[in-house]
């Protein structure tokens, strides 16, 4: 893993945020609202600036940091919806779109993301998925992702090491956690052991995957 040091030094060359966006991440601090860590930041970045999607899906909006993010680096034209359950998340993710000026270009979904991926019909499917919700779920959710995602398209999943207790025994996991690392591990199975995609996990922030369906011949 790489030590606080090496980190301090690595986003010392980030280029700054756009002023709404680096208060919205101040903001998260104060208030102990979750958003995605600088490394994955930086990643998210670069993906939606090389892979340049048009149709971009999140799986947990929290307080739409994430979208903002995404919006920012995506080419003209590009849509982002973003599903989010939690009742007091969801006004203050629509305020701050709307502060931002994004609301024509970000759609939140209110609901149960398993209820509305299982009616979401993307014809032309999804160029890049973002899953950032509850990681118990990811599993539960993969048939619908899948069957969304683009021919060409990338399925990015956030926080699959579970802050280093998916290498664990399940049981040096506390009971409560069991549920939670039994089905990350079956979800990490799923992606690598797909014969249709092509996974990485790579070992940044909390750990991420990037999925992408393999070339047909």
């Amino acid at each position: 893993m790489i030590d606080d040091r090496m980190l301090t030094f690595i986003h010392s060359f980030d280029r700054p945020h756009p002023e709404y966006l680096s208060k919205l991440e101040k903001y998260s601090l104060e208030t102990n609202v979750p958003i995605i860590r600088p490394q994955m930041q930086s990643l998210l970045r670069f993906l939606v600036t090389w892979a340049k999607p048009m149709r971009i899906l999140e799986v947990g909006t929290a307080i739409g940091f994430s979208a903002l993010l995404m919006s920012e680096y995506a080419p003209l034209g590009c849509h982002i919806t973003t599903i989010e359950k939690y009742d007091k998340r969801i006004p203050v993710a629509k305020e701050n779109f709307e502060k931002a000026g994004k609301s024509e270009v970000i759609t939140l979904l209110e609901g149960d993301a398993t209820q509305i991926l299982a009616a979401l019909d993307e014809e032309e499917g999804y160029d890049l998925i973002f899953m950032d919700a509850a990681k118990g779920q990811y599993i539960n959710f993969l048939p619908d992702i899948l069957r969304l995602l683009s021919r060409d398209g990338i399925l990015v999943s956030d926080n699959i090491m579970q802050e280093g207790e998916i290498i664990e025994s399940k049981y040096a996991v506390t009971r409560r956690n069991r549920t939670i690392h039994n089905r990350m591990r079956e979800y990490l199975y799923a992606l690598t052991h797909n014969d249709e995609l092509e996974t990485v996990i790579l070992p940044i922030a909390d750990g991420v995957t990037l999925s992408t369906r393999k070339n047909k011949r």
